[in-house]
């Protein structure tokens, strides 16, 4: 066998071997790339089950009139749009006495704000804000009432497992 013939068998068995270890190391690379989308997918749920247990909690104060209706509104609108994935809500759609509400008071000062303010446009605000929950709150209670019955179901179907 001639030293040619023996440089291309070596050197063919060097390739191959090195050819097996980049599949081995891309094989490794998958697999470490679907685990972070699972690590990333739980995340989202374990966060997103904490959102809406956070808003389970406001639409049950608000259904038993434990929270102003305007405060909820300005809670949820806010919270909800930190929702990932698939349950994220359109609640100017779905929502739109809630959105409605919201986008009358979201403006509004609140806190030491309010409280700098003239009493005259503090008395305005206020009467605007009691007009559109006036008109709206039977509305709202009814949508509290569906977006707990929705937020329901996904907080209680997820399955929080570590994932090896």
């Amino acid at each position: 066998m001639n030293t040619v013939t023996l440089l291309a068998i070596v050197g063919t068995l060097i390739i191959v071997g090195l050819a097996g270890y980049a599949g081995y190391l891309l094989l490794q690379l998958k697999k470490q790339k679907e685990l972070q989308q699972q690590h990333r997918d739980l995340a989202i749920k374990k966060r997103n089950a904490n959102i809406f247990e956070s808003v389970d909690t406001i639409c049950l104060a608000t259904i038993q009139g434990q929270c102003d209706l305007s405060e909820a509104a300005i809670r949820l609108y806010n919270i909800m749009d930190y929702v990932q994935g698939e349950e994220r809500v359109d609640f100017d759609k779905d929502f739109p006495a809630t959105a409605e509400l919201y986008h009358v008071v979201k403006d509004m000062p609140r806190g030491e704000a309010r409280q700098a303010m003239e009493k005259q446009q503090r008395m305005r605000d206020n009467l605007s804000r009691q007009k559109a929950e006036a008109r709206l709150n039977d509305s709202i209670i009814e949508e509290m009432k569906l977006l707990q019955r929705t937020v329901k179901p996904l907080n209680d179907q997820i399955d929080i497992k570590l994932v090896g």
